[in-house]
């Protein structure tokens, strides 16, 4: 077969799958092999991938709105308020339940792999699962520091033990940033509410 009847072809059944399938909002990325032949992937996981069709990307609030049954669920099950996991998400992953931070946390609610484990979340990228296992841990670190917020979310981006030792919010920018943050957005939701 030649390589435009290769090309042509899978011209034709992508044009396919994006006018016959249900519609799936993702960057695709490709690349040109050696060969000729053409690899598809909605994940970049190597260097040879460039972007192929760019979807257009969401606003907070649409994903606000895609998320609330599972924000507020998640709330009723573990008793949080849900502004505070929204904020914690905004600032988190910016509702991107595809982030991954440079020191690998995943998915909406940037869970560490040991967290993500400890909180029986077996695909941190799933949004439900993503969800609910931050909200069970925020609402443990609420717990263990007498339902004080600014410790709970230091807790929650520098880790409990630093909090402990430190007798509070450690003096890292990073953690007093992001505490700021959440605490900005989950004022500015909770006005909204009212």
């Amino acid at each position: 077969m030649s390589c435009i009847k290769i090309i042509r072809a899978g011209s034709m059944g992508l044009a396919f799958l994006l006018l016959f399938s249900i519609p799936v909002w993702s960057d695709v990325y490709r690349y040109v092999d050696k060969n000729g032949v053409w690899h598809f992937t909605n994940i970049k996981n190597d260097g040879r991938y460039r972007i192929y069709i760019r979807t257009a990307k969401k606003t907070p609030k649409q994903y606000i709105e895609e998320y609330g049954d599972i924000i507020r669920q998640a709330s009723k099950r573990f008793g949080m308020d849900p502004y505070l996991i929204k904020a914690v998400i905004k600032s988190e992953s910016n509702f991107n339940h595809k982030a991954v931070s440079r020191k690998g946390a995943q998915g909406l609610m940037q869970l560490m792999p040991h967290t993500a484990d400890s909180m029986d979340v077996g695909n941190p990228f799933n949004p439900e699962e993503n969800i609910f296992g931050g909200t069970r841990y925020l609402s443990l670190l609420l717990k263990r520091f007498n339902n004080d917020k600014r410790l709970a979310l230091a807790a929650y981006n520098a880790g409990p033990e630093n909090i402990e030792s430190y007798k509070g919010i450690p003096p890292f920018a990073e953690t007093k940033t992001f505490v700021k943050k959440v605490l900005g957005y989950y004022n500015i939701y909770n006005a909204r509410a009212k």
